[in-house]
């Protein structure tokens, strides 16, 4: 990945509340094109980390740029087309359950106010069918789906703006084996398809072995290691030790 563009670039961030210190002096570049999974224990910072690289919490200190725009010093109006060039899965699905699987995946490009119905109506058919969902759910209710079903359809609204940067919180979370390996079969059948880069949080093992590229790995409220899976699980670090446990002989570190 050495010589590609940082599309998210986190610079000395602090992420703090009160006086309890969350995250501090975190520096991270994912780079085009890759897959980078962020792991670490519960409480370590993750999800306050994903939510600062949505604009959704200001760090105390530090900067964060996606696609070269800081996210919390660019005019207002930048930010928000900044927006469209990404897409979220968030790790229960966060369907609108008063809206049907069609007008889910429909919302985005509604909020643009560019698009007839007819052309949103043939950009959501395509999307259901990238995700394959058959066209006759369309008109379910998200109460009415499976688990596997919920993270498909959110799968397909998350990419429906045809999204340049996806994250991923969870992605396989709530899922049995099976239903798990197919959807990251699927998320990484579309990536060498559509060729978009992806920043995920997971815990899942298998997840990680199957799609990541590099690692970042977060405990103690810092970042303790970054890079290929397998150089990162030859850490000496205890939390990586007990995170790997069991799968150091599998992968031959």
């Amino acid at each position: 990945m050495t010589g590609k563009p940082c599309i998210i670039e986190i610079d000395g961030l602090w992420a703090q509340y009160g006086d309890t210190v969350v995250l501090e002096d975190v520096n991270l570049c994912v780079h085009h094109g890759e897959v980078l999974a962020l792991v670490g224990g519960s409480g370590s910072g993750k999800t306050t980390l994903l939510k600062t690289i949505l604009g959704l919490e200001t760090p105390s200190r530090g900067r964060v740029k996606v696609f070269g725009v800081s996210l919390h010093e660019g005019d207002p109006r930048a930010l928000l087309d900044l927006r469209n060039r990404w897409g979220v899965l968030f790790q229960g699905g966060a369907l609108y359950s008063a809206l049907t699987v069609f007008d889910n995946i429909a919302l985005p490009l509604r909020e643009l106010h560019v698009l007839d119905e007819a052309s949103i109506r043939t950009l959501v058919r395509l999307k259901l069918d990238m995700v394959q969902i058959e066209p006759k759910h369309a008109d379910k209710m998200p109460a009415e789906l499976s688990g596997g079903m919920v993270k498909r359809v959110a799968l397909a609204r998350a990419m429906v703006l045809e999204p340049e940067l996806l994250l991923l919180d969870e992605p396989t979370a709530g899922l049995d084996p099976e239903l798990s390996e197919s959807f990251v079969k699927l998320i990484g059948d579309l990536r060498k398809e559509l060729s978009f880069t992806v920043m995920m949080v997971t815990h899942d093992i298998d997840t990680l072995f199957a799609l990541s590229d590099r690692i970042a790995v977060l405990a103690n409220r810092r970042l303790i290691a970054t890079g290929p899976l397998k150089t990162v699980m030859q850490s000496d670090h205890p939390f990586i030790h007990k995170f790997f446990a069991g799968r150091m002989a599998m992968a031959g570190a």
